[in-house]
């Protein structure tokens, strides 16, 4: 599905309710299949987390029990494009004693590295091994007892992998004690998972850099957990309101001031780029500033690279220039971001340079029209170039990848009046 974007003038007052964050529930949802007392509410509708929903529950259609060139009792599970799914699952079925599984997805999917969490799991004991190419997906797992629970990790790797890990560490015999090596990447990530785990009753310790998570023999009391909304759903009305005239307000729910998720940080983030965010209750309101002097903005995101592809589209559709770094991990996502970046917005006239780890965009005051956004299989370039039709018309190919994350971005879009209409 290819959609045509034309130049909008969006309302002058709009409110949208965004549900849960897809990292705060496929956390949330793991926790609850390692301790059934737990109810969730307000959880993502994201396909990332109906996959890691579905898998963790026998017979439905993503496990395939008795697949041929498989053993009996072992069972295939796809999780398609969920980099999340395949990381946490790996963790919980290494130590679900007993069963057999052989995880694999897309094939994106299977160019995505998990050799640094296997080798990890198996330190700990786990027994795991590549069906295909060393270091990738598929991967077969024997669930059994851990009981080791020192191990080491580089600390520049994805958050998902020490996540994975943390998550599981109340079902180890003996808790986990967690060496991260070197300088550590996405911190609010792994304080994230730190924080859900203690809601649960879990004891927790992170100092520099060891993080020790203590076991938990018995179940929780039962307990309901509201998962907030997502904070990397909500960028895209910040470039919205960034890009929009002077007067425009959008109301978001359901936010916390004291947010779990790293990508809250866009409320200092986009202060540099014109947009006030006034919390209330449990909902934010984003105000474009009057008057605003837009000047060339340096971000590091190490700690928030989701955002990177949002903020340097809303650069150039304010006509700005933008250093960010802190975006190595960006070239194992849904695919090498940096690089479609680079061509994307080369197209419409951008002038950009990348590295492994950076991105800089040169101001500029003209932007090509009907310019076609390929969107590579991934949901962010979709939805991070969007907002550039407040300023010229542009066509978003295969725009229904946005369900990964965010299923009804484009209704929400129409609601507040962008103009958008199939190809």
């Amino acid at each position: 599905m290819n959609l045509l974007l034309q130049p909008s003038i969006c309302k002058s007052q709009s409110e949208i309710s965004i549900t849960g964050s897809k990292s705060e529930t496929n956390r949330l949802l793991l926790l609850q299949a390692l301790f059934p007392n737990i109810t969730l509410a307000n959880t993502s509708n994201s396909d990332d987390s109906e996959v890691m929903m579905k898998a963790l529950l026998p017979n439905t259609e993503h496990v395939t029990p008795n697949t041929p060139n498989l053993e009996p009792n072992t069972q295939l599970i796809d999780i398609h494009h969920a980099g999340t799914a395949m990381r946490f699952l790996t963790a919980y079925f290494a130590v679900n004693e007993g069963c057999e599984v052989v995880l694999t997805g897309s094939p994106r999917m299977k160019e995505r590295p998990i050799k640094v969490l296997v080798e990890a799991l198996r330190q700990l004991g786990s027994q795991i091994s590549y069906e295909n190419e060393e270091g990738f997906p598929p991967i077969r797992i024997k669930g059994q007892k851990i009981t080791n629970n020192k191990v080491s990790i580089p600390a520049n790797v994805s958050s998902q992998y020490i996540s994975a890990l943390l998550l599981i560490a109340p079902k180890l015999q003996n808790g986990i004690e967690l060496t991260l090596v070197g300088e550590i990447t996405s911190i609010p990530y792994i304080k994230m998972t730190l924080a859900l785990l203690n809601e649960i009753g879990v004891e927790t310790d992170f100092n520099e850099n060891v993080i020790i998570v203590k076991p938990k023999t018995q179940n929780p009391k039962p307990q309901t957990l509201t998962v907030e909304s997502d904070w990397s759903s909500a960028s895209y009305f910040y470039s919205i309101v960034a890009l929009a005239n002077e007067g425009i307000t959008i109301e978001l729910s359901s936010y916390k001031e004291n947010s779990l998720q790293g990508d809250s940080a866009l409320v200092e983030i986009y202060s540099n780029m014109g947009v006030e965010t006034r919390f209330e209750e449990n909902k934010i309101t984003l105000v474009k500033q009057p008057n605003f002097n837009f000047e060339t903005v340096n971000f590091d995101l190490n700690n928030t690279p989701d955002i990177a592809q949002t903020i340097v589209v809303t650069c150039l559709g304010l006509g700005i220039g933008c250093h960010l770094t802190g975006l190595h991990t960006l070239k194992i996502k849904e695919t090498d971001r940096l690089e479609a970046l680079r061509i994307e917005l080369t197209k419409l006239g951008a002038n950009i340079s990348v590295t492994n780890d950076s991105l800089t965009l040169l101001a500029t005051k003209n932007i090509n029209s009907n310019v076609k956004i390929a969107t590579y299989n991934d949901h962010r370039m979709a939805m991070a170039f969007a907002p550039l039709a407040l300023k010229v018309p542009v066509v978003i190919e295969n725009a229904e990848v946005v369900s990964k994350s965010y299923p009804d971005f484009w209704e929400d879009l129409k609601n507040i009046d962008f103009k958008i209409s199939d190809i």
